[in-house]
């Protein structure tokens, strides 16, 4: 018989299927809210600090108060995975500013929602992994502040739309002038004169968990990293990947129908791709 998942809901852990959010909740009638994803390795989870630090950021990025302290959050996220049927899971955590009568003007006396649910954890296949994700390009209608991991995500979910339309895995975004930013779920990297090169972080790009990893473990392989704006244009470009929690490190091998580099999974991302996998393995059997 399959396992009932549960959710933390406003105190509470109770049955998925019975969880419910107030209709006049400012995250259904706004998108007012943040939210962090948290990859778990048998119980271990990846980065649970920088995740919650984050969290607490966009909270005060959009004048919300983190509706506990980090030390009671991470308790609650680690309870959340423990009430769940998964070895390998990702928790959800979104905070919304509350329940209000539906007005833009907000109350200072509004009491925040917090929302847990944990899902099994998807990895990218091994044909996916063989032959490399593909991806299109848009010009960026996003809003202005990208750094914030705000759960208005409609912009995200058209991107993903559009990707799915041209049977591709991703969806990059280009600024005004072409460079590339990162995907509606994804950071991206590009080998450029065999420098691992990103955008720079701002307002237009989240400065993701894996982002930070990616460059982190680059740095102890010896594998030079720049960040700036950067264009697919560029000489010397021989590879991309992407970084996000589900993929860890994915090559990405044609970008809007074109082949990037030789278009097949470069060396540079297949040893980024092993060594996370490593440490993530390291995780799992701490």
């Amino acid at each position: 018989m399959k396992k009932s998942l549960t959710a933390y809901v406003n105190g509470t852990f109770l049955p998925l299927d019975d969880a419910s959010i107030h209709i006049e909740d400012r995250g259904f009638q706004f998108a007012d809210g943040v939210y962090e994803v948290i990859a778990c390795f048998g119980g271990n989870f990846l980065d649970l600090k920088l995740h919650l630090q984050r969290l607490e950021s966009s909270c005060q990025a959009i004048r919300i108060p983190l509706p506990c302290s980090l030390q009671e959050l991470e308790s609650l996220v680690q309870q959340a995975y423990e009430k769940n049927p998964f070895i390998n899971a990702m928790a959800y955590i979104q905070v919304t500013r509350g329940i209000a009568p539906r007005s833009h003007h907000v109350s200072e006396s509004m009491t925040p929602s917090l929302i847990i649910t944990v899902r099994d954890l998807p990895m990218p296949s091994d044909e996916k992994l063989a032959e490399g994700a593909s991806a299109i390009t848009l010009k960026d209608f996003r809003w202005g502040r990208c750094d914030i991991k705000s759960i208005a995500l409609l912009a995200s979910v058209m991107g993903k739309q559009e990707a799915a339309a041209n049977d591709v895995d991703e969806t990059f975004w280009l600024d005004c002038e072409g460079h590339l930013l990162e995907g509606c779920s994804t950071n991206l990297f590009a080998l450029i004169n065999g420098v691992l090169t990103t955008h720079s972080l701002g307002h237009h790009i989240l400065g993701g968990i894996m982002r930070k990893m990616v460059i982190r473990v680059a740095g102890k392989a010896a594998i030079r990293v720049e960040e700036r704006p950067w264009k697919l244009s560029e000489t010397g470009l021989t590879e991309c990947m992407m970084s996000s929690t589900t993929n860890a490190v994915l090559p990405v091998c044609r970008i809007d129908g074109e082949p990037v580099g030789e278009g097949k999974p470069g060396p540079v991302a297949k040893q980024l791709r092993a060594l996370i996998i490593n440490e993530l393995e390291a995780l799992r059997s701490s």
